[in-house]
This record gives structure tokens, sequence and C-alpha cells, in this order.
């Protein structure tokens, strides 16, 4: 059942802030919805969730009509975003963590129009640690150029950084893009760190992450089109 898994996930994530001498109320768990219907976000919204992350904005834009029930739940775009779909994004999510370059954070600003603090859309960095040629992201030396484009946006408000390390059966693995990403964020002045999925959460919570997005942990294997 899903209470039983939200349950199972809690508890990991309170016991890796204990570990890191954290507070569990600094860790956002992002429920990682893509490929599963409106229907399983609405249970997990009675279940006490509120954040949300997708990958996809056509197949989000298909679900979001469905979630007039979830008034009070945030969405995370949390896969690539092509510019062409920047302005849909922007209506559809309240954080998009995977800005990756000054050209899509200046469009995404000119898609929410003349500034007003109603429109102001938070937005994240996607870090390219790994050197896999599927990944996408910033360079680390591109983030001073990133960082100034996107607080020249009026509409945009700059959370953090994301990363996705390479994929391993074994958490610990991860953990150095962990710490790397951190040390970034430290150098930059920036407070949120969203890192670590169903695999290796509660090493990314040990090395700092402020999101973590869980999907496989609570909702099982997703679809395969």
């Amino acid at each position: 059942m899903l209470s039983e898994k939200i349950h199972e996930v809690e508890a990991s994530i309170t016991r890796a802030a204990e570990r890191a001498g954290r507070r569990r109320s600094d860790i956002t768990l992002v429920a990682v919805t893509k490929k599963f219907p409106a229907g399983t976000i609405e249970e997990a919204y009675r279940l006490g969730l509120r954040d949300f992350g997708e990958n996809y904005v056509q197949e989000f834009e298909g679900k979001k009509p469905l979630l007039a029930g979830c008034p009070e739940a945030r969405f995370h775009l949390i896969g690539h975003l092509q510019s062409n779909k920047s302005k849909k994004a922007a209506e559809l999510f309240q954080v998009i963590q995977t800005i990756d370059t000054p050209k899509l954070a200046r469009r995404l600003n000119e898609d929410l129009g003349p500034s007003a603090p109603a429109s102001t859309l938070d937005v994240m960095i996607e870090v390219k640690l790994s050197p896999e040629t599927a990944k996408a992201g910033a360079a680390p030396e591109d983030l001073p150029e990133l960082i100034g484009a996107i607080g020249s946006c009026p509409n945009l408000r700059l959370l953090g950084l994301m990363t996705m390390p390479p994929w391993s059966d074994d958490a610990e693995p991860s953990r150095p893009y962990f710490a790397r990403l951190r040390n970034l964020a430290e150098q930059h002045g920036l407070p949120h760190l969203s890192m670590g999925m169903s695999h290796d959460f509660e090493v990314a919570i040990e090395e700092g992450a402020t999101m973590v997005r869980i999907g496989t942990a609570l909702f099982g294997p997703r679809r395969r089109d």
C-alpha cells in the first residue's frame, strides 16, 4: 500500500537526517510521478504528500486538469526542458529544476511576462558532473554566467542546484557527486540541493540534500511505453 511505502520512505529520510545531524524538516520529499496517472497523485496528496516531480511537459499537461482536488500541490519539472516548451512549462509548474543555459532562463522570464510577485517562478540549475553524454546540465565552470543570467530575470527565483550521478545499484558511488554539488552550492551561496533518488537518497541527505526525488520506492516500477 502507498501509505506503508510513504511511512517507510519517511522513516529512512528521518534516519539519514539524524545521522547527518540535520532536521527532517529541512528536507523536501519530491514524489516522482512520471508515467503514473493523475489518480496516483491524488492518492499521494490525500496521504499528505505535497511536492511532485514530473519529467515531461506534454505528459503533465494531460494530468493537470484532473488535479483540481490538490490545491496545495507543488509541481516540479525535473526532466530536460526544451526552449520551445518553456511557455507551457511556466504555466504548469511551480518549480523548474533543470535550467542549464542562460537562453532558457531568459526564455522562461519572457514567457512569464511583466515582472510581478505572482508570476515569480522558482528554478534550479541542473549541473552535469558526470561524463555521460546522455546527461544534460550546465558545466560547473559555467555556473557564474548562468547564475548571473538568472539573477537578471525578475520573474525567476534561483533556489539552488540539482544533479543526477551515473546510475549504480550501490549508493556509495554517488557520494562524491553529491559532495561536489554541495561544494558548488556553498561556493555560490545557494541554499538548496536537489539530489538523490530511490536508490541513493540516504547518501544524498548525508551529503546535504534539501530535496530528494523519489519515485520507485513509493510507487513501484514505472510503466514502460
